[in-house]
């Protein structure tokens, strides 16, 4: 395989405008509303820049598929997490562990979202 292992990624919500809204206020960014290829399918994209390295991905929101659990943990790129940690709990969400380091390979924090998913910030600052 010559590409990175993840592709894509989705977020699954229950409250879209909530969720987008987090997101948006935490990373900063805009999140782009995509054509759904089924009714009950509402998606959202994370900016992407299709020249760079890493996956994007959407919040989804489909009937019959509930946000929360601990599955999978993506992690959002950071300039330095703590910036986007600082915006979590006006977003409506909690910090769980604030910034810390993980050796050689830089920082992380994990944070719960308004939907109940735990996701990670990592930085090399």
């Amino acid at each position: 395989m010559n590409r990175n292992p993840v592709g894509w990624f989705e977020i699954y919500v229950q409250d879209m405008k909530r969720a987008k809204t987090f997101y948006e206020h935490v990373l900063g960014v805009e999140l782009i509303k995509l054509e759904s290829p089924m009714p009950d399918l509402e998606m959202f994209a994370f900016p992407m820049n299709m020249e760079a390295g890493g996956a994007s991905g959407t919040l989804a929101k489909m009937d019959g598929c509930p946000s929360g659990g601990m599955g999978t943990l993506v992690y959002f790129s950071c300039e330095d997490c703590e910036n986007e940690a600082s915006r979590v709990e006006t977003a409506g969400g909690k910090v769980c562990k604030p910034k810390f380091s993980i050796g050689k390979y830089g920082f992380i924090a994990l944070l719960m979202d308004t939907e109940g998913n735990m996701i990670g910030l990592h930085s090399q600052n």
